[in-house]
Order: C-alpha cells, then structure tokens, then sequence
C-alpha cells in the first residue's frame, strides 16, 4: 500500500528536503504541499492523504490549531492522521500538539530513516513519538500530584485490557508490550484495537494522552 502524505512547512529548504528523503522511498507517495497552516488544512481535504507531517509555526493559521481543525472533523472520509514535525522539541508544544490531536511528534533533526519509520508507523496507526518526547512527557506526568479520574468506557475495560492501557501508556510498541505479558503480538494488537474502541479514542497516542490526563499511571 502506497502512504500518501501532505507536507506543510513555511520553509522551502525543509519541504524539498523532506519531499527528497519520503520520495526515495517506494512506499510513499508525496500528493501536496503547503506554505501555512490554513492551505494544509485547504489541502488535507482536498486531497485526503494518509498523513499530513505538520510543522508548528506558520503563517496564516499555525499547525496546531490547523491540526485541531483537521482533527475536529470525524467524517470517515476527511480523516487524516497529522504527526507534528518541528526543530522546537519544547514541552508545551508536546501537550498541545497531542491535545490537538495530532497522531504523533517527531523532531527535524532525526536521522532519515527514523524519518520514514515514523512515517509508516504513523500510517499504520502505531505511537510515534521521538524517545525524548515519550520519556519526557511520562515524567512529567509522574511528578504531578495523583487525581484519578476513571475515563468514560474505561469500567468497560477488562483487567488485561487496562495492563495493555498501562504499558501503552508508557510508550511501550506492541512488540515491547508482547514481550512483557509473554504472548504474541497479534494478540497485543487486538488488545490495543479494543481498547480504543471502547475508550473512544481516535488511535494509540490520544489513548496515551487519556491515560495520563485521568491519572492511570
């Protein structure tokens, strides 16, 4: 299956670079790109990509709030996963860039082939986020004074369900969390299915971002 993917940069320097590294690949498929955040959001649902790498500070409209709106339409057909692509690997921008629901957070400096990693695994639905932001944004949390507040759907989660939620939760990849609990892969994937499902949550990042916002871990 071809990944079909929507650049939105201010920089012509970056888009050609990006455009150069996803296109060498077989896999990927560049179908558009945009200066601002309002022509990304235009483009998006023109030509419904796969995935949109958004970067965060640009004119007319910023990726954040263009990945809100992009976000704020549940129509099967305008539904497009966003992974927020920037050089600033700030916190605040972390948080809101997950809360606007973006499907993942990657830094501009990361080699290339984590580049089309993070790529197909954001197409596939899969947690993409730098390490760094990952384990800073755990640790964030963790220091926060504890206030659990139980999700709507989580009382529908069975007990291995909520350890799978767990161990999402801390960044693990289907295949760390397989190993942990000793069981195959496939299992662990519909495991994750599940629990988005009846969380209703949009993929595996917005379930990571409940699990920290209602106090799980």
């Amino acid at each position: 299956m071809t990944i079909r993917v929507l650049l939105a940069d201010d920089q012509p320097l970056v888009l050609a670079g990006l455009r150069t590294i996803l296109e060498s690949e077989p896999d990927i498929e560049i179908v558009g790109e945009a200066q601002d955040g309002r022509a990304a959001v235009t483009l998006a649902r023109q030509l419904q990509p796969d995935l949109v790498l958004m970067d965060i500070r640009m004119p007319q409209l910023d990726g954040l709030a263009a990945t809100r709106e992009l976000s704020a339409d549940t129509s099967q057909e305008a539904r497009v996963r966003v992974v927020v692509l920037t050089t600033f690997d700030l916190d605040e921008y972390v948080y809101e860039a997950l809360r606007a629901g973006a499907s993942g957070f990657l830094v501009k400096d990361l080699p290339d082939h984590e580049l089309v990693t993070g790529v197909r695994a954001a197409a596939r639905g899969d947690t993409m986020l730098a390490p760094s932001v990952t384990r800073r944004l755990i640790e964030t949390y963790t220091r926060r004074p504890p206030n659990p507040t139980p999700p709507p759907g989580a009382d529908e989660l069975t007990p291995r369900e909520l350890e799978v939620w767990r161990l999402l939760s801390r960044g693990l990849s289907n295949a760390e969390i397989a190993a942990e609990l000793v069981v195959g892969e496939a299992t662990i994937k519909t495991h994750v299915a599940r629990i988005i499902s009846k969380l209703g949550v949009r993929d595996r990042i917005q379930a990571i971002v409940l699990a920290h916002d209602s106090g799980l871990l």
